[in-house]
């Protein structure tokens, strides 16, 4: 079973990391909540928050029986504030990349339990609602993760 996804595991271990961002150095901010699932709007109840979503998951044969998994992942991240909602969005952005940047390779167990790792984070996109949403706003960011 060396060649089976560990989407599931993955996606917990980047959330015990997101967990993590507590305002204290090197973060800027404190996270209320980190779901395990992308969720709609209207099931956020805490800000701010960071939803993880597992996406589209690619495979790359090499030779010898050798391949690369490639998954997909989407981190939503919502705030609301009554002063500058952008200002917010942008420093957790900045503390997710940070927690990306600094787990890479990301080690996780599968679900026999043996230790792993990745191999590459890649961070694809970073995108905001730019205050249209004002006081509430959300950003994203798309990342690709080779194991």
């Amino acid at each position: 079973r060396k060649h089976t996804t560990r989407r599931r595991a993955i996606v917990e271990a980047l959330a015990e990391k997101m967990e993590g961002i507590n305002g204290s150095a090197p973060f800027r901010t404190s996270v209320a909540k980190v779901e395990r699932r992308l969720k709609f709007w209207d099931e956020v109840e805490e800000f701010p928050t960071i939803h993880i979503g597992a996406g589209a998951e690619t495979r790359q044969y090499e030779g010898a029986g050798f391949r690369f998994r490639f998954l997909s992942l989407t981190i939503r991240c919502y705030v609301s504030d009554d002063d500058d909602v952008i200002l917010a969005l942008e420093e957790l952005l900045e503390d997710v990349e940070t927690v990306l940047e600094d787990n890479d390779p990301l080690e996780y167990t599968d679900s026999t339990g043996a230790s792993q790792s990745t191999v590459q984070m890649n961070i694809l996109t970073v995108d905001t609602d730019e205050g249209v949403l004002e006081p509430l706003g959300v950003g994203e960011i798309t990342c690709e993760i080779r194991y």
